[in-house]
């Protein structure tokens, strides 16, 4: 037998151990800014929903827990002589802690039908804002129809189409409540998703509070009603302002910026101002504004039942039914980094997944009945992907299949997750594989050796 037969053997035994040891000392899932991955640790969250109307509104009440109210979007610090912007988004959470805490809700009438089916995911194209492959410039969610190919972010179909497409119902009702932007007023964001996400025709509840031309705040605290003319940095990091104070720049509190003030290192001026909306971005109302209390948010929102724009809003019916999907921001984070949950049936006194209760009178009683619906982690899978070659269920979608039949909400985030880190993973599956041939080889070039010189004695 070689002499050499034992250290080769000993070599790739223990070279497949090394292996091992490096390529699996750590797992593959880790945050990444750079590529906009942060997983969040907590990848479901559940969501409480009621539902109710009469003759002539709907109403829709959600519960979630969240550690803390986020009720700034953005802010204005007060530093050395400058104000800085604080609460940006970021992948993930906002180191700071700002970022406001929102619940939305995509509303269909049954003219979208893969969103009965699919929720969603049928409005996450190619090239988000905030996916790894980004566009080079903003997208934001958009319906397949809208674009002349299957992920082709940019080829928007015609304009002649488009408008058609919207006289059919080809769009989302989008009601999207906002814990800093809209809630101190007592409304929500009317919004729909089409070729975008856009707003309603009308004005918005908010507007930037800041004056390009003299570099500073347009707007501040009126310290007469307030007592302040400005927050303190310090009492938004403890957790010390809350809503039963003025923290909103609302008409009320608000007067024109001061720049001869002494103005403190830490004061802090929110970078939005907040003023009533108006047309059809004004349809949805707050009724009592949502309340954090105890670790869980609860939000009432109320439209008409028929707002008279149907190219906006999807018009509601008594004894209709129509699908739903819900979405949360909490704990800091904006733009993708929500959980989402499957789309549910709403029946307005009919059977359905969530069922809208009918009442008289002008506010709905409500009761400890609810519809818990799980939310979860969505990750960065795209309609694109799941209809391509690269997803194992592509042929059920193309035969309509729906969603919720074939996944939980768990397997969904889990495969949310393989898909950011799938280079990854599969980097991973292929250095086990050779450590495996590794330490396959040096059992045989070992076992080899024992058997001849067994047969040798």
């Amino acid at each position: 037998m070689n002499k050499y037969t034992l250290p080769v053997a000993s070599v790739l035994f223990l070279g497949g151990l090394l292996i091992s040891w490096v390529t699996h000392g750590t797992g593959v899932v880790v945050n990444d800014p750079e590529r906009n991955i942060s997983i969040p640790e907590t990848l479901t969250v559940p969501l409480q929903v009621q539902a109710a109307y009469n003759d002539d509104r709907m109403f829709f009440r959600y519960r979630w827990p969240a550690d803390n109210p986020g009720i700034f979007h953005d802010v204005l610090v007060y530093q050395d002589g400058e104000w800085q912007v604080r609460g940006n988004a970021v992948p993930g959470s906002n180191p700071d802690g700002l970022h406001e805490d929102r619940v939305a809700m995509m509303l269909d009438d049954g003219s979208v039908p893969e969103f009965g089916r699919y929720g969603g995911y049928i409005t996450i194209g190619a090239g988000l804002a905030g996916l790894t492959d980004e566009a080079p410039e903003e997208v934001t969610k958009y319906l397949p129809a809208t674009r002349n190919r299957l992920g082709a972010w940019d080829d928007m179909a015609p304009e002649d189409v488009q408008a058609r497409l919207r006289a059919a119902g080809y769009f989302l009702d989008l009601w999207h409540w906002r814990g800093g932007r809209s809630n101190p007023l007592g409304y929500a964001d009317d919004q729909n998703i089409g070729a975008g996400r856009d707003g309603d025709d009308g004005k918005s509840a908010y507007s930037t509070n800041w004056d390009k031309e003299i570099s500073q705040p347009k707007v501040m605290f009126d310290s007469g009603r307030t007592g302040y003319a400005a927050l303190r940095w310090e009492d938004m990091m403890a957790g010390r302002i809350t809503q039963e104070q003025a923290y909103a720049l609302t008409p009320d509190v608000s007067v024109p910026f001061d720049p001869e003030r002494t103005w403190q290192n830490g004061d802090v001026i929110p970078r939005r101002i907040l003023n009533l909306p108006d047309g059809s971005r004004a349809d949805i109302t707050a009724p009592g504004k949502g309340r954090w209390s105890d670790g869980y948010w609860d939000v009432t929102l109320s439209r008409a039942l028929d707002t008279g724009a149907p190219q906006d809003d999807k018009i509601l019916h008594d004894l209709g039914v129509y699908d739903v999907a819900f979405a949360i921001h909490r704990n800091a984070t904006g733009g993708r980094w929500h959980y989402v949950s499957l789309p549910q049936s709403l029946g307005l006194d009919r059977e359905a997944d969530i069922k809208a209760v009918r009442f008289a009178g002008s506010q709905p009683q409500w009761g400890d009945a609810w519809t818990d619906i799980t939310l979860f982690y969505p990750g960065q899978v795209t309609w694109p992907l799941l209809n391509s070659g690269a997803h194992a269920g592509a042929e059920r979608i193309a035969e309509g299949v729906p969603v919720r039949f074939r996944h939980t909400p768990e397997q969904l985030t889990n495969y949310g997750i393989e898909v950011e880190f799938n280079d990854q993973i599969r980097r991973q599956w292929g250095l086990t594989i050779l450590a495996g041939l590794v330490l396959i080889a040096g059992f045989g070039v070992a076992l080899n050796r024992s058997i001849s010189a067994t047969k040798g004695a």
